[in-house]
């Protein structure tokens, strides 16, 4: 029996699961953040250290002498050879960790370090041929093809990208609610749920909450909800903002498509993240537009986690 580790390591999270050679989990750990980028190199090790630790003791509740052959680590950031090699550094100090319950048996051919969007994608339709559209604080859109040829889009941060987000969804809204405030556009309900959300006597309160209070990306973007609700509820200013996110959306995973996969070719997009689950029907308007475009695509939501794809990854790497 063979077992393998996959990996989800994102800005908020880490994810380990511990898979046999029949797709079966057998345990899985979860912890804090592991990009290194963000956080450093010593918190990122011990948030890996502990998720695989949870992994390990859970599966050997059913099993014992685990020896892992195979590990596939997807982390949100990496794609330069520089972070290759510094991930590589991170995997061996695992491996000569005196606290992990397991033993090791890796070969550099079953060592798997990818970008997290590849593992979503693997995970997400159950194959490494399709395309994944990740939105969630932000967004970012990557494919690939039987042959093996890729193409990402966006992933550039919320100042310089993550067009449809729920960062800009609700940046997008904050700024209707002011505009409609000052008389410069149309009224929106947008005014009056910021301020009942937020507790604010004045939509112009938003100023402390914004700038004096500090506020970062996740913070802003989990306001995007409020911009969904008034859509839902037939709010003409939100449901503009709701079209243009979803026009972005289909203009980034068309450009995808476009190429590495010919207009007639039957494919899955897998939508992951939490804006996809929008009331006011995001999920369903991008569906209709694509469609239009690539008339044999199948749009779904994922079958299993990012984890369980690096799992899949890295036992197709024991296949040679």
């Amino acid at each position: 029996m063979s077992y393998v580790l996959g990996i989800d390591g994102g800005g908020s999270k880490t994810v380990c699961v511990l898979m046999d050679d029949i797709h079966q989990v057998l345990g899985r750990g979860q912890a804090g953040a592991s990009n290194y980028q963000s956080i450093g190199q010593a918190a990122a090790l011990k948030s890996l250290e502990t998720a695989i630790d949870a992994a390990a003791k859970e599966a050997l509740k059913l099993t014992n002498n685990i020896k892992i052959t195979a590990v596939c680590l997807g982390l949100a950031g990496v794609g330069r050879a520089e972070d290759i090699d510094i991930m590589k550094n991170i995997l061996q100090k695992l491996i000569n960790s005196q606290y992990l319950p397991i033993k090791w048996d890796l070969h550099p051919s079953n060592i798997i370090i990818c970008n997290d969007a590849f593992i979503a994608l693997m995970g997400g339709v159950g194959h490494p041929v399709g395309i994944v559209a990740a939105l969630g604080t932000g967004s970012i859109f990557f494919g690939r093809n039987s042959q093996g040829e890729t193409k990402r889009v966006g992933g550039w941060g919320y100042i310089l990208g993550d067009e449809g987000s729920g960062y800009q969804i609700a940046v997008a809204g904050m700024q209707a609610a002011l505009k409609a405030y000052d008389g410069r556009e149309k009224y929106t309900r947008l005014i009056d749920d910021f301020k009942q959300y937020l507790g604010l006597e004045s939509i112009e309160d938003l100023i402390a909450v914004i700038y004096r209070r500090g506020w970062g990306v996740k913070q802003i973007a989990g306001l995007a909800p409020i911009v969904d609700l008034a859509a839902a509820s037939g709010d003409e200013v939100a449901n503009n903002i709701i079209d243009h996110a979803v026009k972005e959306l289909v203009t980034a995973t068309s450009t995808v498509a476009e190429a590495i996969f010919p207009l007639d070719a039957v494919f899955e997009i897998v939508t992951t993240g939490s804006v996809w689950r929008a009331k006011c029907q995001i999920h369903q308007r991008f569906t209709a537009s694509m469609i239009k475009f690539f008339p044999q695509v199948q749009v779904m939501f994922p079958q299993h986690e990012p984890a369980y794809g690096a799992g899949l990854l890295a036992l197709q790497s024991l296949k040679g």
